[in-house]
């Protein structure tokens, strides 16, 4: 989907259960929120427990956030039947115009999972070490297409006995060019490398 004049980078965020999506999309807008004018709709199957927990942690205000129930397997509501969230952004774009950036995260979904490129110009998908170096390998679309893939808790890797360039080394051949980032928010909470891809996008 091309982006139109005056209208927010959408930028979707999938990847397992557990992987830490939420937490990344936190960090995002703690680090967005001085100077970019920002928006958050998520996905859960039956709960608000995502939007709920980035309203605990005051990320954003209220009126910036946006809770899908899908009902359904998270990559539907993201690729196959995208209205509730196209109905989503468009209620936030209408109420908070203009805006900057906004953030679709999944919920937890599998390797398959990717976003309808009507719903999002960008894609994040998020990997965690503690699922073990064999993840990058195993490809699927989520790892192999999308336009970041996030390899996450890498303070993780000694507990796991995680080899991280090996994962580097499978990631690299299953995606070619694509990028690859590793990330700790233990190590790095404001997401630097990650923070920086997305001004790339945006300048773009």
């Amino acid at each position: 989907m091309p982006r139109t004049p005056g209208q927010p980078l959408r930028i979707g965020l999938g990847g397992p259960v557990g992987s830490g999506k939420t937490a990344l999309v936190a960090a995002l807008c703690r680090a967005f929120a001085d100077d970019l004018r920002l928006a958050v709709v998520t996905n859960d199957i039956y709960t608000t427990e995502d939007a709920d927990f980035l309203l605990r942690n005051g990320v954003l205000p209220a009126q910036r956030v946006r809770a899908v129930e899908t009902g359904c397997c998270p990559h539907t509501a993201i690729r196959d039947d995208i209205s509730a969230n196209l109905e989503a952004i468009e209620d936030l774009e209408r109420e908070l115009s203009p805006l900057d950036l906004l953030l679709v995260e999944s919920g937890g979904d599998n390797l398959t999972a990717t976003f309808s490129r009507g719903l999002v110009h960008h894609q994040i998908f998020v990997v965690d070490v503690a699922g073990g170096d064999k993840v990058p390998r195993k490809g699927g679309p989520g790892v192999s297409t999308a336009d970041l893939l996030v390899i996450n808790k890498t303070d993780l890797a000694e507990r796991v006995r995680a080899d991280l360039s090996v994962m580097e080394r499978d990631a690299t051949a299953v995606r070619g060019e694509l990028p690859v980032r590793f990330l700790s928010l233990v190590d790095d909470p404001a997401a630097a490398e990650i923070t920086t891809w997305v001004r790339s996008r945006l300048a773009a």
